[in-house]
């Protein structure tokens, strides 16, 4: 088995509050590695973009809310473990486990709510210099 399908299919935890906390927690740093460097992708389109015609005006990066996206990323990723430690408890080992299948879908979502901005900068940036090409703008 490659790495990544390793780490995008790794095998459940054991079904054991103590045994899905540490599986999580195995997994944190690398979330927030692939989360992270989303959001430096980010942060340096915007630095970037903003100071390229026809904007030209470089802006602060707003640390509060690159600071609140980490935390909020955290939080969310916490409620992983809860989720399926509830779902393990409620139906008692009666559904298979459910963390790799969260684990895959809340990565998934936290890279991409970290590039949206990326995107939105990016669209925005090129519309203005279609509008200032076409003397529209």
């Amino acid at each position: 088995m490659s790495a990544l399908t390793e780490f995008l299919f790794p095998a459940p935890a054991k079904r054991t509050v103590g045994g899905i906390v540490r599986w999580w927690e195995s997994r944190r740093l690398a979330y927030n590695v692939f989360v992270g460097t989303a959001g430096l992708f980010t942060t340096a389109t915007f630095a970037v973009l903003t100071s390229l015609p026809p904007i030209s005006d470089p802006e602060l990066i707003p640390w509060e809310g690159i600071l609140l996206f980490g935390i909020g990323a955290n939080v969310f990723y916490t409620m992983g473990s809860i989720v399926e430690i509830a779902v393990q408890k409620l139906w008692r080992g009666e559904v298979l486990p459910v963390g790799p299948v969260l684990y895959r879908m809340g990565l998934t979502f936290g890279v991409g709510l970290a590039l949206f901005p990326a995107v939105i900068f990016t669209s925005i940036w090129v519309i203005r210099v279609v509008l200032m090409v076409t003397g529209l703008g």
